[in-house]
């Protein structure tokens, strides 16, 4: 059985272990299960690579990655509005007013 350590991409540092599946919930939370079935969930994170060779998972976090996949999944399933979209638009144009892009 393959076993992950789950390491952030923003730091490198660990922040799980024996973790054997990766999945997403109903409301877009990245969800780990280790062997016993104890489960932990990051909120707005995206896996960004898998290796079975050295049993890594990468993770990136960052608060736009849950609101974008739930327009994406709106977007794929025909049921995406023009209000779905303005929300996303909003949470855009505030990181881009914001002094972290200047």
């Amino acid at each position: 059985m393959c076993e992950f350590k789950i390491i952030k991409k923003k730091d490198g540092s660990q922040i799980l272990e024996d973790i054997v599946v990766l999945s997403y919930t109903d409301d877009n939370q990245l969800l780990f299960r280790d062997v016993l079935g104890a489960g932990d969930t990051l909120r707005s994170a995206l896996i960004l690579d898998v290796n079975t060779l050295n049993q890594t998972c990468i993770v990136f976090e960052h608060e736009l990655v849950q609101p974008f996949m739930e327009l994406m999944m709106h977007l794929e399933s025909g049921k995406a509005t023009s209000a779905d979209i303005e929300s996303f638009q909003k949470k855009l144009d505030k990181i881009k007013k914001s002094e972290i892009i200047s």
